[in-house]
């Protein structure tokens, strides 16, 4: 028998990962250990495995390192983010309704809501965009599919369209994810507004295929409605897995991501 690790499986607006303690916990091989638990008939099933653990540098309170469901490492997902929140408070690691979360994108400031001694909602200071294609992206390819680029710490590439339930967005997906304007492979975001402020998503993320949320995509979306004059600088992005609340401040040029995260069970399995 091997090593049997205990985990939390979470969700933020659908996007569900599992969640380990790594005080508690080693994980050797955190990529084989995404790839295989994130497997629905023969796994746990989820989009990925996210490690809570100690920081390594001196301003963190926390550390979270994310790895999809195809065991690739991720730099940044604001809904994992404000699940750690939750995690962190409820199971009495932190008394603090402000944690600093080391991510591989920086550090991220979680504001938890806290009634009655239960986080009803966290929200996440993502940090200032980044407009400008990064000059490992072609940008003459990447504005030739008609979409807008925006990096919130990872790459998002959003296509607005007059109804994205009728798009086959796991065939578009994949591919533009693959794209050559993109060497480090791109999340993809397809939006339609549905009213004022108010904004249809659906996701396709690198490494994970399609999923019910996306923190920084929604954030992405956000930011591509403002700059093209879709939305004012507060938007509600309605994914497959719920709203989340997301404004671009014009004080700061921060972008912060409100939204809920909710336990969904406890289990242990056992090491790949």
């Amino acid at each position: 028998m091997g090593n049997k690790i205990c985990f939390t499986k979470m969700h933020g607006a659908g996007n569900d990962y599992i969640y380990v303690d790594t005080t508690k916990y080693n994980i050797p091989d955190p990529a084989a250990a995404a790839i295989q638990w994130s497997k629905f008939h023969t796994g746990i099933g989820c989009d990925g495995l996210v490690l809570i653990g100690k920081p390594n540098i001196p301003d963190a309170d926390y550390r979270m390192r994310i790895f999809n469901a195809d065991g690739s490492e991720a730099m940044m997902c604001g809904n994992a983010s404000r699940c750690i929140g939750k995690y962190l408070y409820e199971r009495g690691l932190t008394h603090s309704d402000k944690i600093r979360l080391q991510t591989n994108s920086g550090i991220k400031i979680l504001l938890l809501d806290i009634q009655d001694n239960h986080v009803e909602r966290v929200t996440v200071d993502m940090g200032e965009p980044h407009i400008t294609v990064p000059s490992q992206y072609n940008p003459a390819l990447g504005n030739s599919l008609g979409g807008t680029f925006v990096s919130m710490g990872n790459p998002h590439y959003i296509l607005f369209a007059d109804n994205v339930d009728v798009l086959d967005i796991e065939k578009t997906g994949k591919e533009l994810e693959y794209h050559e304007a993109f060497p480090q492979r791109c999340n993809i975001e397809f939006a339609q507004v549905i009213g004022k402020d108010r904004i249809r998503t659906r996701v396709w993320e690198r490494g994970s295929g399609i999923t019910m949320a996306c923190g920084t995509g929604a954030c992405a979306t956000a930011v591509a409605a403002a700059l093209t004059g879709r939305s004012s600088r507060k938007t509600d992005i309605v994914m497959d897995g719920g709203t989340l609340c997301v404004e671009w401040s014009s004080l700061d040029g921060h972008v912060y991501l409100t939204g809920p995260a909710t336990f969904v069970f406890d289990g242990e399995i056992e090491l790949p």
